[in-house]
């Protein structure tokens, strides 16, 4: 049932917010790009565990338009110590969309909605909205540039089991956010983005981080490896306010 409530608001959440502008821009062209990454570990012997990683990002880009979506999953089985049984360690779905209106070179509105579903964190799950206003305050070719945004919206975060008997953490939240990219060289890349959202009805901040490098391997393939990190000011009871993610992947560019 998790599973499924998932993939059908990570299905109606892209086709939303993506919609709209797409429709304007049908008579740009196609300028369509996207990127599947796959990582998978499994060990045998004195250690048995699976690990699974997979994403799915697309982008569209057009003179006034651009729109990005991305859905990723994350998935771990080990063996327990005690019974020897294998079970789930890890369970996370998410999914996000963003689509850019741009003013000019420089200057663009943003709208974003994102969604996360994860077995093993303290919420059923926890959603957001927020729209504002970007500017891409550097850039030095196609493949380094620096973005940095500011806005705000809505949250509506279900928790699992809650102590006081209110099982919904919403209100509205203030979001800033920033990409980096810079070529290392024509084959290599190293990506940083960072993005919080300060809720202004409560002191609750959420704050994401992902540092990467992605280099070319051979065509349409290349390695990344990367480093997540996940953090909640003010986070349930019972549960760390710290979540990371390291990982090696194979992307396949289309």
């Amino acid at each position: 049932m998790r599973v499924r409530k998932t993939i059908v608001l990570a299905s109606t959440l892209v086709p939303s917010l993506l919609a709209a502008p797409l429709a304007m821009a049908q008579d740009e062209g196609d300028a369509w790009e996207g990127e599947g990454e796959l990582g998978l570990l499994i060990t045998k012997g004195n250690t048995e565990e699976t690990n699974f990683n997979v994403r799915l990002a697309v982008k569209h880009e057009v003179e006034k338009w651009r729109n990005t979506a991305a859905v990723r999953s994350l998935y771990s089985e080990g063996e327990d110590p005690d019974t020897g049984e294998q079970e789930t360690t890890a369970e996370k779905y998410q999914g996000e969309a963003e689509t850019n209106y741009k003013f000019d070179e420089r200057q663009f509105w943003f709208l974003r909605g994102a969604y996360e579903d994860d077995r093993f964190s303290a919420y059923d799950f926890q959603s957001s909205a927020t729209t504002g206003y970007g500017q891409r305050v550097w850039q030095d070719g196609e493949r380094s540039f620096l973005d940095l945004k500011a806005g705000a919206g809505y949250r509506y975060n279900k928790l699992e089991e809650p102590d006081n008997g209110d099982d919904v953490e919403d209100g509205a939240v203030a979001r800033f956010a920033g990409t980096f990219n810079y070529a290392l060289s024509p084959n290599s890349l190293f990506i940083q983005e960072l993005g919080t959202e300060v809720g202004i009805e409560d002191s609750n901040t959420i704050s994401e981080s992902l540092t990467a490098i992605q280099a070319d391997v051979i065509g349409n393939l290349s390695m990344k490896v990367a480093y997540r990190v996940k953090h909640n000011s003010s986070a349930p009871a019972g549960s760390e306010s710290t979540d990371t993610e390291t990982s090696l992947t194979v992307l396949y560019g289309f």
